[in-house]
Formats: C-alpha cells, sequence, structure tokens
C-alpha cells in the first residue's frame, strides 16, 4: 500500500510539472502585445492630458482677460499699465498648454 502511494505522488508530480512549463510558456508575440498595450495607454493619457490642459489654459486666460478688462472699466486710464502685464500673464498661460502638447507628442510617438 505504501508502494501505490509513492507511485501516484511521482506521478502527480511529473505531473504537474510537465503540465506547469505548457502553462508558463509564452509565445513569442508577448512584447509586441506589450508594447501594443503600452502605446493605448500613452494615447489615452495624451488624450487626456491635453485635454485637461486645454481646459485649464482657456479658464485661466478667460478669467485674466475678464479681470483686466474689469480693471480698465473702473479705470480707463490705467489700461497701459494693465496691458502689458496680462499679455505676458496670457502668455506664461499658453506656454504651459504648449508645454503638454509637446509631452503629448512624446507619449503618442513612444
Amino acid at each position: 500500500m505504501n508502494r501505490k502511494k509513492l507511485v501516484i505522488s511521482l506521478l502527480t508530480t511529473i505531473g504537474v510539472l510537465a503540465i506547469s512549463g505548457i502553462a508558463f510558456a509564452q509565445n513569442a508575440d508577448a512584447a509586441a502585445i506589450a508594447k501594443a498595450d503600452i502605446s493605448k495607454w500613452a494615447a489615452l493619457a495624451a488624450g487626456l492630458g491635453l485635454g485637461i490642459a486645454a481646459f485649464g489654459g482657456s479658464l485661466g486666460q478667460g478669467r485674466a482677460a475678464a479681470a483686466a478688462l474689469d480693471g480698465i472699466a473702473r479705470n480707463p486710464s490705467a489700461a497701459d499699465k494693465l496691458f502689458t502685464p496680462m499679455i505676458i500673464g496670457l502668455a506664461l498661460i499658453e506656454s504651459l498648454v504648449i508645454y503638454m502638447l509637446i509631452i503629448a507628442f512624446f507619449l503618442v510617438s513612444k
């Protein structure tokens, strides 16, 4: 009876070892599949990042322009003092959106 248990356990062990090699085997295209999966997530990240950057940039530019126009409407003589800082602020806000566009290009090309 003891010998029968030994044979069964030996055959079970050999069977598990034979099947595990097949279960853990990878196909040759696993690297290509992983690269395609990464490119899908990178495209999603680029699209979401660019959308959020564009939304935030337009919101910031709208508020900056509204505040500057409100200041000019209250005090028309301060138009010269408000115009230059407003243009610089708008350029800096737009540069952040353009920076995100460059990052999106890098992500999509990856």
